[in-house]
């Protein structure tokens, strides 16, 4: 039958077209009309007036068209990602990050094996307050996740807050420790310090640079965009380098833990999603010896938890970190303990006294008293001046953990810096480094004075270069901002 014959175009289409859907049409066009087939073809040599072999393929299973973000999952990283919602950057510099890391995976391995204990607790703190998962790998950049880490702007721990920042959101810098190097402690002030600077700029890119850089430089340099009909936006900025470095660091760590299938290439460890650590009040003091045998660890392991502290003992007042599934049989070792938790004292001087004939009335060495005690110089100690000397015949220094790595002078006369109690300048050494003290005067250099009560702290009355106190340097080196908070 032919199309042609009919008198009437639109009946020969209909026709013409019933005429290629009918049976001996499919013959010639075996998917036509039907439901997708999968064809598998003979031999050449077979092919003439051989059928076809025709296969049908099973349906594939209709996908959500919704992803429950708050459903649990064993795998850390998963509800990392759950958890992101930060605006990415696309320019130049992420991709140069982001390059460098894919390059460099063993990188990414060691900083992940070490973020092991800590970055639960900080993405279970960021979805309490809402924050975006991404702040989560924020200590990537900062320390690589090494809670010991020290610039030499004197910032410290995971988050890297100077001193006076550190003052600021109420971390305690004394004698006996140091909390921005306390893993609980120090998430809390940089969660609160990130969310301050978020709702006085309402945009995250500025909220990191103002943490790098401090926000009221940042402030500024909005201003002096705004007053030139400039943008005002994290890109648009004239900045120091490290801060435009930084937010794109950030960013780029994002792109790579965006993807699982990366991360596998990467061969990123797995991290469970659950809590790795518990915290404890110990009530009295503990050596760091003691109290990472009861905990199952090495003394290695244990500092790393509890980086804060100064000292080979554990002042009573302090909140131990323990493993998550240790903290029963950590409770109940230091319970039946039935010898004293400490081979340390405290010895305070009812004179004045030289160090050198104090120590081996308690069996150590000077330098070693120094170095326990973070006394520099050969100086003599003031009539109500504690230090720490061992008990029990000397027993205490001969277990004294080396992973104990006491500050080079106590953060109450290093927050001075080049001024004294009373904000005149100290005099300086033959190095040009403020003199901490001289020899034969008589220094109160302990955190504990008469009474078993501490010592006040010096106040900071060192200049800061940036009203935010992120900058302690009074001047800084050309070109190159002060670092950091």
């Amino acid at each position: 039958m032919h199309c042609s014959k009919f008198h009437s175009p639109i009946l020969a289409l209909l026709l013409c077209f019933a005429f290629i859907a009918s049976a001996p049409a499919q013959e010639f066009y075996p998917g036509f009309g039907s439901q997708p087939t999968s064809t598998t073809l003979q031999p050449a040599e077979n092919m003439e007036g051989a059928p076809l072999n025709v296969k049908e393929l099973a349906t594939h299973p209709l996908l959500s068209s919704t992803i429950d973000l708050t459903a649990p999952t064993e795998d850390l990283w998963q509800r990392l990602r759950n958890g992101f919602s930060m605006p990415g950057l696309n320019n130049e510099l992420v991709l140069k990050h982001q390059q460098w890391y894919l390059s460099h995976p063993e990188y990414l391995r060691r900083v992940v094996e070490r973020s092991r204990p800590y970055i639960h607790h900080i993405v279970e703190e960021l979805e309490k307050r809402g924050m975006p998962n991404e702040l989560a790998l924020l200590p990537v950049v900062e320390s690589a996740f090494n809670p010991t880490a020290n610039s030499p702007a004197r910032a410290s721990g995971l988050w890297q807050f100077i001193p006076s920042t550190g003052k600021r959101f109420e971390l305690k810098q004394n004698w006996w420790h140091d909390e921005r190097r306390d893993i609980v402690a120090s998430t809390e002030a940089a969660l609160e310090y990130l969310q301050t600077i978020y709702e006085m700029h309402g945009d995250w890119h500025l909220a990191l640079a103002s943490y790098n850089w401090g926000e009221g430089a940042v402030q500024r340099a909005i201003q002096k965009n705004a007053a030139k009909g400039l943008p005002t936006d994290y890109s648009s900025l004239t900045m120091p380098e490290e801060t435009r470095q930084y937010v794109p660091k950030l960013i780029a760590l994002k792109n790579i833990f965006s993807s699982a299938d990366t991360l596998a290439e990467l061969r990123i460890p797995v991290v469970p999603n659950r809590a790795y650590f518990a915290t404890i009040s110990p009530k009295k003091p503990i050596d760091v010896r003691l109290a990472a045998q009861f905990a199952g660890m090495s003394v290695d392991e244990f500092v790393k938890l509890n980086p804060a502290h100064n000292r080979p003992v554990i002042s009573p007042q302090s909140t131990l970190i323990i493993p998550a599934d240790r903290l029963q049989s950590f409770q109940s070792k230091m319970d039946s303990h039935n010898a004293p938790l400490s081979s340390w004292q405290l010895y305070t001087t009812k004179s004045a006294e030289r160090l050198d004939k104090l120590a081996p009335r308690f069996g150590i060495s000077l330098a070693d008293l120094k170095r326990v005690n973070s006394i520099k110089g050969g100086i003599r100690l003031a009539a109500g001046t504690s230090v720490l000397v061992p008990a029990n015949g000397g027993e205490g220094l001969r277990v004294m953990p080396e992973q104990i790595r006491a500050p080079e002078a106590l953060p109450e006369r290093e927050a001075r810096g080049k001024h004294g109690r009373n904000g005149k300048k100290a005099g300086k050494g033959r190095n040009g480094k403020p003199s901490v003290a001289k020899a034969g005067k008589s220094v109160r250099h302990s955190a504990v004075a008469k009474g078993g009560k501490k010592a006040a702290p010096a106040k900071n009355v060192r200049p800061a270069a940036k009203s935010n106190g992120k900058k302690t340097t009074a001047k800084p080196a050309a070109k190159k901002p002060a670092k950091r908070r």
